[in-house]
């Protein structure tokens, strides 16, 4: 089977994830990990990883499918960094999505959904890793059931969508507790989107991690 991996940022931090599974399934299949849509030329089965890019009708027809995994029950949640966002809802079962490209983004038929479960403390580090573990799931799913997987169309609910965050979604209010921002702490991206507060005519920047010598007391 031919395999190929769409992830237009190559900074992004499930990367080094999919280089593993692409070197773990090369024993089996041909499998390759682009950056860009103008490298592909065809296969059985693409899948769009944290990809940005809009993938056209033509250039998915050169598959016999093209898949997305989303961190959302859809069609609710449609959008940008969903997981990030349902965090600052105080969700802790986010439904992952496994589900076919389509011309409207986020808004293909379902292929399955698997469960993420977070607790309260999860740092992003912790979070990303939990999430990248199920959509390793789902890809391994997609393969196994490609033939026989009957793909359901998304129920009647209304749509709803999520907007793309920036660095000032990192911002955090000095005049609170941490306690009242602490999910907003733990989201905030430290490479891209620090999480800052603005204080004497100065921004500074906060980072967190757990203290491993505290924990394994």
């Amino acid at each position: 089977m031919k395999i190929s991996i769409l992830c237009t940022d190559v900074n992004h931090p499930i990367s080094p994830s999919l280089s593993r599974w692409a070197e773990l399934n090369r024993f089996v299949h041909e499998v390759e990990v682009v950056s860009c849509s103008n490298m592909l030329v065809g296969g059985d089965i693409l899948f769009l990883i944290s990809c940005n890019e809009p993938i056209c009708k033509e250039l998915r027809a050169l598959f016999r499918v093209t898949l997305v995994i989303h961190a959302s029950d859809l069609p609710l949640g449609r959008g940008w960094s969903p997981h990030i966002w349902q965090v600052l809802e105080k969700k802790r079962l986010i439904k992952v999505t496994l589900l076919e490209a389509a011309d409207i983004v986020d808004s293909g038929s379902i292929w399955t959904q698997i469960d993420l479960i977070l607790e309260e403390h999860e740092t992003l580090l912790e979070i990303n890793a939990k999430l990248f573990e199920v959509e390793i799931s789902l890809m391994d799913f997609a393969i196994l059931h490609l033939e026989v997987v009957q793909p359901q169309p998304q129920d009647g609910r209304t749509p709803t969508y999520y907007r793309k965050r920036t660095a000032a979604d990192s911002r955090i209010d000095p005049q609170l507790s941490i306690a009242d921002q602490f999910d907003l702490l733990r989201v905030a991206d430290p490479e891209r989107f620090p999480a800052f507060f603005e204080l004497h005519g100065h921004r500074y920047l906060i980072h967190i991690h757990k203290d491993k010598t505290y924990a394994d007391k």
